[in-house]
């Protein structure tokens, strides 16, 4: 016989976006009213769970955080409590596996189930807490709407927003100037916001991953530009873009996160490109600008405000039903969950071997209509 459902905890694991408050205030909200249980939230992702820091989430604790970006909760995309890092009785650096830590402090509490909210990352270790026997419901996180299985996930359409008014504001200057400018957006793997937000924004270029650009293709819609008197340009372009004949733009390596390799700096690579090329024939001026976390943050718009709810009301409606071991998904938009492994793979502890991301069909409806209003992709 199942153990009836009484008390849970949740976390909020990897990068932020807009849209997790929202999702913590449905499942405390509907926790609390529908089905009269506790909750607690444990802080900073995973590594409260391994000190055993945490919060008693009631009415008041959720009450005004819909609309706020972040998460009450806090977050980081650095302890994987199966291979956490820490300092031995010499000072030295080791890595060790502390997830037994953490099952007993959720043992303590007498958490029935553990809510997951994140990316891939956070879903891997909660695939493998899963197989330790805890009961874990995931939620999907990330901004990049890249996560395989579910068509859409909160935070992206908030950054979309902020895409499309970065790239309404530089317009003007653009304009007034005559310059080219160009807006880095993120997008790892997957182009999403480069392109709807291009799309939004009347980006004239949109660079995305799944279409690796050349340069003088680009050149070529500046040149035309402004032979027709339109004497700017306006370029979106994803982090993860690259060349036809080359490789992504690396910023830096940081070993202790799960992505160690962290993208940026293509903005500015494809600038200095242009301004050898396109300055010396039409004399403008090439400008760069990374938006970087601002479309992580901010005030959460409607869209996402809803669509938070429902992940947090249908995952406490899973919860109860003990449908566990599985991640919340919106499927032909509808609420629906599917086995966690099906998203991050089955593959050993820590390990995430998924199909991969949710990717841009570079042949779909959404690029060949950019295409028919005349924005250029670099091929």
């Amino acid at each position: 016989m199942k153990k009836e459902v009484k008390r849970i905890a949740l976390l909020t694991g990897g990068g932020d976006c807009s849209g997790l408050n929202a999702v913590i205030r449905s499942i405390v909200k509907s926790a609390i009213l529908k089905y009269d249980l506790e909750v607690i939230g444990f802080k900073g992702g995973y590594h409260g769970l391994y000190t055993d820091d945490y919060i008693k989430l009631d009415l008041a604790a959720v009450s005004g955080i819909f609309h706020q970006g972040g998460t009450i909760l806090k977050m980081s995309n650095k302890d994987n409590l199966f291979n956490y890092k820490m300092k031995d009785e010499n000072g030295k650096v080791i890595y060790k596996d502390v997830s037994d830590v953490a099952v007993e402090n959720l043992k303590k509490h007498n958490i029935d189930a553990l809510i997951i909210i994140g990316g891939d990352g956070t879903l891997t270790s909660a695939r493998d807490f899963a197989r330790k026997g805890v009961n874990v419901v995931g939620i999907p996180k990330t901004i990049d709407n890249d996560v395989p299985a579910t068509e859409i996930t909160f935070g992206y359409r908030t950054a979309l927003d902020h895409i499309m008014l970065s790239l309404d504001a530089l317009h003007t200057t653009a304009f007034s100037h005559d310059r080219v400018m160009i807006l880095e957006v993120m997008g790892r793997n997957a182009g999403w916001l480069a392109l709807e937000g291009g799309i939004a924004g009347s980006a004239d270029v949109i660079l995305i991953p799944e279409v690796p650009y050349d340069i003088n293709s680009i050149t070529k819609t500046i040149f035309d530009r402004y032979n027709r008197g339109s004497r700017f340009t306006i370029i979106c372009i994803s982090e993860g873009a690259k060349p036809a004949d080359g490789k992504v733009t690396i910023k830096a390596i940081d070993k202790d996160s799960p992505d160690s390799i962290k993208l940026g700096g293509v903005g500015e690579v494809l600038r200095m490109q242009l301004d050898k090329v396109v300055k010396p024939v039409t004399g403008q001026d090439i400008r760069v600008t990374n938006l970087g976390y601002i479309q992580r943050g901010g005030v959460t718009n409607a869209f996402d405000r809803v669509l938070g709810t429902k992940y947090g009301a249908y995952a406490l409606d899973m919860v109860v039903a003990q449908e566990f071991g599985r991640m919340v998904i919106i499927k032909n938009d509808r609420m629906d969950s599917v086995r966690i492994e099906e998203v991050v793979g089955s593959g050993a502890i820590g390990q995430t071997s998924s199909g991969g991301a949710r990717i841009v069909n570079p042949h779909g409806d959404l690029v060949n209509s950019a295409r028919a209003i005349g924005i250029t992709f670099g091929d």
